[in-house]
C-alpha cells in the first residue's frame, strides 16, 4: 500500500513540477510572442529626435530577443557626413571588463586559481600601500566586485592629458608602490579601472598566454566576433572605427576627440567593437542561460554566478555581480520585479551601454560616438516601449499608416509624433527622456480614447481633416494639434 501511495505522490510532484515549469515556459514565451514592428519604428523616431535635439553625432542600436537581432539600426553621421553602420566600430570603454572578468571566470573553471585568493598569490608585483593594517587581503573577487578599495585609476593622468597618452604595462606596475588603498577590502564599492587592469595582468601570468591572444583565443574568436579588438586600432580611426566627438560646450558644439590607445589599461577599457559583435555576445550569455548553447567557452554555472549580486553597497545602492552591474528594478508595466545585468561605458568620444534581461530573454545594445549623453536612458527607454506593447502575437496592421506622422505640440512640447500601434495607436512627445507613449483605442472612424492602465478608456482624441479628407491635425483636451507631415524635416 505503502509502495502504490508514494508511486502516485511522486507522479503528482512530477506533474505539479511539469505544471509550473510549463506555467513559466508560457509566460516567458509569451514575452517573446509579440511583434514588436510598430514599436522599432517609434524607437527610430525617438532617436532621430534626439539626433536633433541634443546635438548627438550618431547611434548604433541592437536588440536581441531570445537566439536573435530582432532590430538593429544606426542613425547618424560622422565628421565627414558618412553614415554611421551597425558594423561601424565603437570604443566600447568599460564594456571591456567583461570579457577580462569572463577570462578570470575561465581560469577558475581551469582550476588555475580561486576567486577567495589573495591577488599578491598570482601577482608578486602588486606592492601598493595597504593603509588599513586589519584588511583582509584584497581577492580577486574584490577586484570583479569592485569592493577592493583601490583607487579608481593607476598612477597617471591619461583620462586628462591633451594628447590622450595612456601608460604601458610597465609603468601601471612601476607607480603600484605611489599609491594607497582608499577604503579596507569588503567595506565600500569603488569603481577601479586599475583592478580589472590588474585582472588583465593576472590573466597573463597564469595562463602564459599574452592578455589579447587569451581574450581573442577563448572569446572572441569562439564567438565570431571577428570584428572586435582588445584595443583601438589607429589604422581603422575615421575609417570603420568612427570618429567619436567630446561633449557639447556652451556654444552647443562638439569637439573632436582625437584617436587614442588605452595600452597598459587594455583590460579595463580599451576595446573596439560594434553591435552585431556585441550582439553576438548577448546571444551566447542567453542561449548559455538557457542550456542551449554549445560554445565551450564557460559553464553555465559560472556565468549564473556572475550575473547574481555578490557584493552590495547599501551605503549608495549599488549591487554588483562578477564583473557585471546588477540592476534590479519594479516594472510597473510587467508587474514585476526585475533584474537586468550588463555594463556600461565611457570614454573620450563614446559612451556604450550593454543590458540584458535573462528572464526575458532580451538584449539592449547602444553605442554612441559622443560624450555627455547617457546610453542607459536609450536601452531603457526601448525597453520601456517594448513593455508598453500589450497585444500578443500582434500582427502589423497598417490600419493607421495614414494618420503616423509628426503633429504640433508647442508649447507643452515641441512636436507629438502618432503611429499606429498594433490593434491601437500610440502618441509620444518629443523631446522626450524616457520615451513614454500614450496608447489610444479605435471607437469609430478618426475617433480614437485613451487607453489607461487598467485598461479603462480615459478621453478622446479625433482626427481633424479638411474638406478634401486630408488630414490637418488632431484635437485632444479641446486643444488642436496642426500635422506637420510624415518626416522629421516636414517641421522645418
Amino acid at each position: 500500500m505503502n509502495k502504490y501511495f508514494f508511486i502516485i505522490l511522486s507522479t503528482l510532484l512530477i506533474c505539479c513540477n511539469n505544471s509550473s515549469v510549463g506555467s513559466r515556459k508560457s509566460k516567458l514565451e509569451n514575452l517573446d510572442s509579440k511583434n514588436y514592428s510598430d514599436v522599432y519604428k517609434m524607437a527610430e523616431i525617438w532617436l532621430k529626435s534626439e539626433i536633433d535635439y541634443n546635438n548627438i553625432p550618431g547611434f548604433s542600436v541592437a536588440i536581441i530577443n531570445k537566439d536573435k537581432i530582432d532590430w538593429s539600426k544606426a542613425i547618424g553621421n560622422d565628421k565627414n557626413k558618412d553614415k554611421i553602420s551597425i558594423n561601424s566600430l565603437f570604443s566600447i570603454c568599460s564594456i571591456s571588463k567583461l570579457f577580462t572578468s569572463i577570462g578570470i571566470m575561465q581560469l577558475v573553471s581551469d582550476g588555475k586559481i580561486n576567486l577567495n585568493d589573495p591577488l599578491k598569490k598570482h601577482l608578486p608585483f602588486f606592492d601598493l600601500v595597504q593603509t588599513y593594517p586589519d584588511s583582509s587581503p584584497i581577492t580577486i573577487k574584490n577586484i570583479l566586485t569592485h569592493s577592493s578599495g583601490l583607487p579608481r585609476e593607476s598612477n597617471q593622468p591619461y583620462w586628462s592629458n591633451i594628447d590622450l597618452s595612456f601608460p604601458t604595462k610597465k609603468e601601471v606596475i612601476n607607480g603600484l608602490s605611489e599609491q594607497k588603498t582608499l577604503y579596507p577590502a569588503n567595506r565600500y564599492f569603488q569603481y577601479s579601472n586599475l583592478g580589472l587592469t590588474l585582472l588583465g595582468y593576472l590573466i597573463e601570468e597564469v595562463s602564459g598566454i599574452p592578455y589579447n591572444q587569451y581574450i581573442s583565443d577563448k572569446i572572441l574568436n569562439p564567438l565570431d566576433m571577428n570584428s572586435t579588438k582588445t584595443f583601438m586600432d589607429s589604422k581603422q580611426y575615421g575609417e570603420e572605427l568612427i570618429i567619436g566627438f567630446g561633449a557639447e560646450n556652451r556654444k552647443n558644439k562638439r569637439e573632436i576627440v582625437p584617436y587614442f590607445n588605452a595600452f597598459g589599461i587594455d583590460p579595463a577599457a580599451g576595446f573596439s567593437s560594434n553591435t552585431s559583435d556585441l550582439a553576438k555576445f548577448a546571444i551566447w550569455q542567453l542561449n548559455l542561460l538557457s542550456g542551449e548553447s554549445d560554445l565551450n567557452i564557460l559553464p553555465e554555472n559560472l556565468l549564473t554566478q556572475m550575473h547574481q549580486i555578490q557584493f552590495s553597497d547599501t551605503l549608495i545602492g549599488v549591487k554588483r555581480g562578477l564583473g557585471f552591474n546588477i540592476y534590479e528594478t519594479e516594472n510597473g508595466i510587467l508587474d514585476r520585479t526585475e533584474v537586468l545585468v550588463g555594463h556600461g561605458g565611457s570614454c573620450p568620444g563614446y559612451k556604450t551601454q550593454l543590458t540584458i534581461d535573462p528572464e526575458g530573454k532580451k538584449a539592449f545594445i547602444v553605442l554612441i560616438n559622443a560624450r555627455g549623453v547617457t546610453p542607459s536612458k536609450y536601452t531603457k527607454g526601448i525597453k520601456n516601449l517594448m513593455d508598453q506593447l500589450r497585444q500578443k502575437n500582434n500582427k502589423k496592421s497598417n490600419l493607421f499608416d495614414e494618420i503616423s506622422g509628426y503633429y504640433k505640440s508647442l508649447p507643452w512640447n515641441t512636436e507629438n509624433y502618432l503611429s499606429s500601434w498594433g490593434e491601437n495607436i500610440a502618441l509620444i512627445s518629443l523631446p522626450t527622456n524616457s520615451a513614454n507613449i500614450t496608447r489610444f483605442k479605435p471607437i469609430e472612424k478618426d475617433v480614437f480614447r485613451r487607453i489607461m492602465k487598467n485598461n479603462d478608456l480615459g478621453e478622446y482624441l479625433y482626427i481633424l481633416r479638411d474638406e478634401e479628407n486630408s488630414i490637418i491635425g488632431f484635437k485632444r483636451h479641446q486643444n488642436i494639434y496642426n500635422f506637420y507631415g510624415k518626416e522629421a524635416s516636414d517641421l522645418n
